[in-house]
């Protein structure tokens, strides 16, 4: 089964760049095709292997926070190439 994930990490402190970057390049590096944006990242792939790489990279994340939210949505598809038709 195929999902695509859109995620936004908010790092509630001052400095707060690091943090969403070292999570960004972590998914990158996951070998699942991602995606960003200015307000969110969103990664494709088998179910899965999405979710092993989002148990990892999330908890590490956290573990790096003082405070933090992280945003989820999941679609049970690989949305990857959606283009807007209008």
């Amino acid at each position: 089964m195929e999902i695509s994930v859109e995620l936004t990490l908010s790092p509630l402190q001052d400095n707060f760049e690091p943090p969403i970057i070292a999570f960004i390049q972590a998914l990158r590096s996951s070998g699942l095709r991602v995606l960003e944006n200015p307000l969110s990242t969103q990664v494709y792939g088998p179910y899965d292997q999405v979710m092993e790489v989002l148990n990892k990279e999330i908890k590490t994340a956290m573990e790096a926070l003082d405070q933090g939210v992280l945003l989820l949505k999941m679609v049970k598809s690989d949305r990857s190439d959606y283009e807007p038709h209008f």
